[in-house]
């Protein structure tokens, strides 16, 4: 309860606390931009609860008559336990309007790509390449590069565009990754439609990746336990 109060007041706290408004305050000094990174920053965790002007108003009025020392215009007693029930309510919302478009973005791939497939968890894929017959186990090392989108296209996360491959145990990822990969070889590449049962669930991933989001990632296995093969490659040299 404390860590969601503070995260809403930290939120807003690059809001003004004088009575210009939250709209009208000019980023003058670096400590004024520093303190708008910051709002900015942690605002985006609130950014899906899609808070009326008036709901804002509201929120920063508690937070400027706190800064300034006033008497708070509520019993807080009485509304600490609602905040928690208010932002869960918000959130499951949020997940369950995520998820109904993930479905239909689902239906859509499915019926737009007729080389793609969907096994019995759900996770949906396309082969873009098989690769060669070294197929990982849930168990092996693999080095991929990713580049994963919202189903609306926004890049949350790409190793190709940060142009470094990355190397993980394919147990230690979410589900989707764990089954997906296995299904081809080193040098091929894969699509999957990650549904959030197989992703991120109804919590998501804030502030990139909301609750009940549909994931889609195109995968490039480069290579199998390749920290294995090295250590083999050095053993031959001696």
């Amino acid at each position: 309860m404390r860590k969601l109060v503070l995260l809403m007041a930290l939120t807003l706290f690059s809001v003004s606390c004088n009575d210009k408004g939250p709209g009208n305050v000019k980023l003058k000094t670096e400590e004024d931009k520093t303190f708008y990174a910051m709002g900015f920053m942690l605002g985006s965790n609130l950014q899906k609860l899609e808070l009326t002007d008036q709901e804002l108003g509201a929120l920063n009025k508690g937070l400027v008559d706190a800064a300034k020392g006033k008497k708070e215009a509520v019993e807080l007693q009485i509304y600490q336990p609602k905040i928690q029930e208010m932002f869960k309510n918000r959130m499951d919302k949020v997940a369950q309007n995520e998820e109904k478009k993930g479905t239909d973005f689902v239906a859509n791939f499915l019926k737009n790509n007729k080389d793609a497939k969907k096994t019995e968890s759900g996770l949906v894929y396309q082969v873009i390449k098989e690769g060669n017959g070294t197929k990982p186990s849930e168990t092996d090392t693999v080095e991929v590069h990713y580049h994963g989108t919202l189903i609306d296209g926004e890049v949350f996360d790409s190793s190709v565009d940060r142009g470094q491959k990355i190397t993980f145990p394919l147990n230690r990822v979410i589900k989707g990754w764990t089954e997906g990969l296995q299904l081809i070889g080193e040098g091929g590449k894969i699509k999957l439609v990650i549904p959030p049962s197989l992703g991120y669930g109804k919590n998501g991933a804030p502030p990139k990746i909301p609750g009940g989001a549909t994931l889609v990632f195109e995968v490039e296995l480069f290579a199998v336990n390749p920290k294995a093969e090295k250590e083999m490659g050095a053993e031959k040299k001696k």
